[in-house]
């Protein structure tokens, strides 16, 4: 058993069936192509997550696993500054699967509140937004100002994600994006 109470084996099918949905997608999840595709079976599968749904809850908490590292690797000295460390991993080529999947689970939160899908999108702003305030001095960041211009930073850098994995065009959304987090730099975070 790991730390979080999984078993080694379970543990395993999840990092495989998470490579496959970051490939595939969720759009259309099913467990008999899936557990083929990683070396299972689906009744393996249901009888380790209880279900699909048990399943895709698992696999959206390891996508946010992902998101919460890179979160936690920030240290920003400003909000402009944390923008620029997001932007720089949201825009890298490595991550551009992992990105779609987000995106993909986040609209599904947004059209099927209930299920797996509950507050995926809700907790991912919020986690943003935690990781931009911290960025932001303290006079700042306790005002409504404050909370106003890191919601800015986080539409602008979503929207520029958005336009990047619709479009491929890195250099367009950089401009943008800097373009945005320059006038941070004039004012005061």
């Amino acid at each position: 058993m790991t730390a979080d109470g999984a078993s080694a084996r379970e543990t395993e099918l999840l990092e495989a069936a998470y490579g496959y949905v970051t490939e595939h997608g969720f759009a259309e999840l099913s467990l008999r192509p899936l557990a083929a595709a990683i070396g299972s079976s689906p009744r393996v599968l249901l009888f380790l997550f209880g279900s699909k749904e048990g399943l895709t809850r698992a696999l959206l908490a390891r996508a946010r696993a992902d998101e919460l590292e890179l979160l936690d690797r920030i240290r920003a000295t400003g909000l402009a500054d944390a923008g620029r460390q997001v932007w720089s991993w949201l825009a890298a080529a490595e991550h551009r699967s992992l990105l779609t999947l987000w995106l993909e689970a986040y609209g599904r939160s947004l059209t099927e509140p209930t299920g797996p899908w509950a507050d995926f999108a809700e907790r991912t702003v919020r986690d943003w937004l935690g990781v931009l305030a911290a960025a932001q001095p303290a006079p700042v960041r306790d005002t409504p100002d404050g909370l106003a211009r890191r919601t800015l930073v986080l539409a602008v850098l979503r929207g520029a994600l958005m336009d990047l994995l619709a479009t491929g065009d890195e250099e367009r959304t950089a401009a943008a994006v800097d373009m945005h987090l320059a006038t941070l730099d004039v004012r005061a975070n």
